[in-house]
Parts: C-alpha cells; structure tokens; sequence
C-alpha cells in the first residue's frame, strides 16, 4: 500500500522545501509542485511533494489515517468520518437511470 502525507511548507524554493507534520521536520523534494508559500499544505509521498492541497482535504486525509491506526486498535472511528455517517451511498451520475 502506498501512504501519502499531508506536510506543511515550512520554508524552500522550487527544488526543496523544509516540511512539518505533527512536530516532526522532512527535506522535501517540491521538483513536482514547485516553489510553495510557507504555510501551504502538501501531500507527500516517499520525500516528494505530489500535489498541493486544500486545508479541508488535508484535513480530511489526516482524519483517515487517524482511523486506520485507531481501527487497527479497535477503537471507534465514526467520529473521523462525520460526513460520512448516516448517510446513504449515492451511485455515480453514470450508473442512475
């Protein structure tokens, strides 16, 4: 399985950033999103930013690997997923008649 992080942009150019998640400071390569503000988040999969995201996404992203580790726990993850409880699936625009 493939594991992408939301990191957050401490300071860099277009080749390299300093990123922050949850305390810990990475080197990050930005060779594909390029230079970035401090503060703007990222998603980072082994060392290389891949895209830029939204606060909410990487909001989102977080509450999801959260809910793996507490699920791997056993614990209860309902709350993480919010948008998602009592809510009905909805099928795709294709497949509805």
């Amino acid at each position: 399985m493939c594991v992408g992080f939301p990191m957050t942009v401490v300071e860099g150019d277009a080749f390299e950033a300093l990123c922050e998640r949850r305390g810990e400071r990475h080197a990050v390569s930005m060779a594909l999103v390029g230079a970035q503000p401090a503060g703007t988040q990222v998603l980072v999969h082994v060392g290389t930013a891949v895209r830029v995201l939204d606060p909410l996404e990487a909001t989102q992203i977080d509450d999801a690997l959260d809910a793996v580790e507490k699920a791997l726990a056993g614990e209860n993850v309902d709350h993480l997923f919010a948008d998602l409880v009592d809510r009905e699936p909805q099928l795709p625009e294709f497949l509805r008649k």
